[in-house]
């Protein structure tokens, strides 16, 4: 059996793994190619300010895909708040005459977004090693 890598902090060692989709703004089939290999760029440094990796990335024209490894100092809904903040700018500054033609407000994620923890063992494996787990005698 394969040992899961665990990354370390001086208090806790983890492995954080998310699966984030960002969606466009109203489903807007907005991004191009070019778009998203910037938006890519974007991701990576932004993470790495956090202190966190971008693993996998790819996308469409109205949504994109981020795996990402996470620190368990961070609160992820102000991650994710920053994520979207900085490519949305960036973005609507370097695609600005692309995405006129689409928003007229500033404007380029839509709000929500979906978020699932990934990797590691699958939950049942979990379970049954926690309850096979030797309890101490009465």
């Amino acid at each position: 059996m394969k040992r899961q890598e665990l990354s370390s902090l001086h208090h806790c060692a983890f492995s954080l793994t998310y699966h984030l989709v960002l969606t466009t703004k109203y489903r807007r089939k907005v991004i191009t190619k070019e778009m998203l290999i910037r938006l890519q760029e974007i991701f990576d440094e932004t993470l790495k300010k956090w202190d966190c990796k971008l693993i996998e990335f790819n996308g469409e024209d109205d949504h994109v895909h981020l795996l990402l490894n996470a620190t368990p100092n961070i609160q992820l809904s102000i991650l994710v708040n920053n994520l979207k903040t900085v490519s949305s700018r960036l973005i609507r500054r370097d695609f600005k005459a692309v995405i006129s033609k689409v928003y007229w407000k500033p404007v380029f994620w839509h709000r929500s977004y979906c978020i699932v923890t990934a990797g590691g063992a699958p939950l049942d494996v979990i379970r049954r090693y926690i309850e096979e787990q030797d309890s101490p005698e009465p």
